[in-house]
């Protein structure tokens, strides 16, 4: 009876075995196999994730697209347009359907541009126009004209005069659109001055130091238009190493580090942009791409110009 007992209880561990078995090498994985075929792909390839602005735009796009139950992948060249040309091809490489790009260089994406004409991949560019906007299926942007436009018209309504230096990065669309759109408002006001400029391609480590060479060359200047927050940040960490603080700093993107500055006195304006909505809106279009519906091939967001005047401590703490 014992070893009757014995016998059958090795039988049913065996049977239980081999169902576990066949259970994990068939059920599971074709489950698995069909569940990922009918997901869809996306590649993101920024500039830079060396700012917070791109990785708000990255969390909103990569929220829409996991809800869907879809994937998305992120790369970062880190600021190197061969980088960027490489890692657009792979993307392409591991199948990904839409691509959304934020050039780093918008004159150097022909390459890139071409190998996903070639394969049929659409590209969304967020944040910048490129200089060849044909194999773009859409772009996405903030009023960046109108950005330059706001903070020089704050400038114009508050002083009589200004010695004016610029911190820049001319690879960008973007950058150089705000700039532009500063120098065009001020250009009719012979009391505005521009002593000079700097590369410091929108970051913060490249600004100080850009800055503090600007302080060295011109150090009547009291007015300084940075093309980016982040290399407003720069500038202003410069001025207080050189014991500055009556000079008017102006920066673009709304983040809460430097609209607490405002509020605090220690910054002047920003012209707030808002991540999430691009984000939101490049998800929508791409969806709309796969799905071969209507879209709006080239959208421009509104900015809202950030002063003390109009700033709450709500709002400083925010970034939409």
């Amino acid at each position: 009876m014992h070893r009757h007992t014995l016998l059958l209880i090795s039988l049913a561990a065996l049977l239980m075995v081999c169902g576990l078995l066949s259970l994990l090498r068939w059920g599971p994985q074709d489950l698995s196999l069909r569940h990922d075929e009918h997901r869809h792909r996306f590649g993101a390839v920024y500039m830079t994730l060396n700012n917070p602005f791109y990785k708000i735009i990255d969390e909103e796009i990569r929220t829409c697209v996991e809800n869907h139950g879809d994937v998305l992948l992120t790369r970062d060249p880190a600021l190197s347009v061969e980088r960027q040309t490489e890692e657009v091809r792979a993307l392409i490489d591991e199948g990904v359907e839409v691509l959304f790009l934020t050039p780093v260089d918008y004159q150097q994406m022909g390459p890139a541009l071409e190998a996903a004409r070639a394969a049929g991949v659409p590209v969304i560019a967020i944040d910048t126009e490129l200089a060849d906007a044909a194999p773009v299926a859409a772009t996405i942007t903030s009023d960046n004209y109108q950005a330059g436009v706001a903070c020089a018209r704050h400038l114009l309504a508050h002083r009589q005069a200004a010695r004016i230096v610029l911190l820049e990065h001319t690879a960008t669309r973007s950058g150089s659109d705000r700039i532009r759109g500063f120098r065009d408002t001020i250009a009719a006001h012979p009391g505005f001055e521009i002593l000079g400029e700097e590369e410091c391609e929108g970051q913060l480590e490249r600004a100080m130091p850009a800055m503090q060479h600007l302080l060295a060359q011109h150090p009547t200047l009291d007015t300084v238009m940075a093309l980016n927050d982040p290399a407003a940040l720069g500038a202003l960490a410069a001025l207080a190493t050189a014991g500055r603080t009556d000079v008017s700093v102006y920066g673009v993107d709304g983040v809460p580090e430097s609209k607490e500055l405002i509020l605090s006195g220690r910054m002047t304006a920003t012209a707030g942009q808002s991540p999430r909505s691009i984000g939101r809106a490049a998800a929508q279009t791409a969806y709309a791409l796969l799905a071969g519906g209507s879209y709006e091939a080239h959208q421009v967001l509104p900015i809202t110009l950030f002063t003390q005047e109009n700033l709450s401590a709500a709002q400083a703490k925010e970034w939409d």
